[in-house]
């Protein structure tokens, strides 16, 4: 990306491009609109990264293939373009545009089930625990959804009754915030407005990094 480029939003192409993928996830439809791809989706979210990364660090944007060799769905392309601020194995802030729009958020994903353990050794213990307990009820009353994989069953070794079973059962937490395509999406507005979302999971991704990462 050149230097001089600064962002400019998402154009709404980049959301109806991901909503024609999602119909068409063919190579031939991708060779068609490859040029476009680079100029309204990849190219702005490059800049969006380079303005965020003063304050949260440098992003690594995803491969817009998808790896099929051992997934029964063979489209060839992800539906989405995210970008992922990692300041450990991760955990970190994460946004992307798809046909739905724009989702921001943060925070972490497990690669090991040694992270998980250790995840859930700072849940049940009773200080570290009260402490994501709020951070988490904080961010879902400011409107985010907290994903990730989870357990339907109590994990082994913890008590039935255990005060914070349901963050317990979490093997990962993502922090996430559909924002959808507001009015904003198109204008330079819109890097501030992931700013203030990264900066609202900043204690989940700092939590995160002090009780997950080893």
């Amino acid at each position: 990306m050149p230097d001089s480029a600064a962002f400019a939003g998402f154009p709404q192409w980049a959301v109806s491009f991901y909503q024609q993928l999602e119909e068409t996830n063919t190579k031939d439809f991708w060779a068609q609109h490859k040029a476009r791809w680079e100029r309204d989706v990849r190219e702005p979210m490059l800049a969006l990264a380079d303005a965020l990364e003063d304050e949260f660090g440098p992003a690594r944007l995803f491969r817009p293939n998808r790896d099929i060799r051992f997934s029964h769905d063979k489209s060839p392309y992800k539906t989405h373009q995210g970008a992922f601020v990692g300041v450990a194995t991760g955990i970190g802030y994460y946004v992307q545009v798809s046909g739905e729009g724009l989702a921001v958020g943060g925070g972490f994903r497990a690669h090991s089930p040694a992270e998980t353990s250790r995840y859930r050794a700072a849940v049940e213990a009773p200080a570290s625990g009260a402490r994501l307990e709020q951070v988490a009820a904080d961010l879902v009353t400011a409107g985010f959804t907290l994903e990730g994989e989870s357990l339907k069953t109590r994990p082994k070794g913890f008590a039935a009754d255990h005060p914070r079973l349901e963050l317990l059962r979490r093997k990962e937490m993502m922090a996430i915030q559909r924002v959808g395509t507001p009015p904003w999406l198109g204008t330079p507005e819109a890097v501030d407005h992931v700013r203030a979302h990264w900066r609202q999971v900043r204690p989940l991704v700092e939590w995160m990094t002090e009780h997950v990462h080893e």
